[in-house]
């Protein structure tokens, strides 16, 4: 079972998506991925999705060996953001700085 908080971030995880797939009992990937992509549309724009997700690992995820489906989709989402390197992509990157 997930930590819970006290201080639950609107901005962070809106209407309590990621939360709440925490508590469906017997969550699939697939449901899990769906609920992400929700969450992916409804977070605002001043929201990094690189650190949202690593701040909602850091609530919900149990430890390195955490299986839960939305943990799963959670480092996989962050996974696909940051690349094969763990480095940003975009136009930034291939400007060289």
């Amino acid at each position: 079972m997930p930590r819970e908080t006290l201080d639950y971030d609107e901005a962070l995880d809106p209407g309590g998506l990621i939360r709440e797939s925490y508590r469906i009992e017997n969550i699939q990937i697939p449901e899990a991925r769906s609920i992400f992509l929700d969450w992916a549309i409804k977070i605002g724009p001043e929201m990094r999705a690189d650190i949202a997700i690593r701040r909602l690992l850091g609530l919900y995820e149990q430890g390195p060996d955490d299986q839960h489906p939305m943990t799963l989709v959670l480092r996989e989402g962050l996974g696909s953001l940051l690349g094969p390197e763990g480095r940003r992509g975009g136009s930034r990157a291939r400007r060289g700085s």
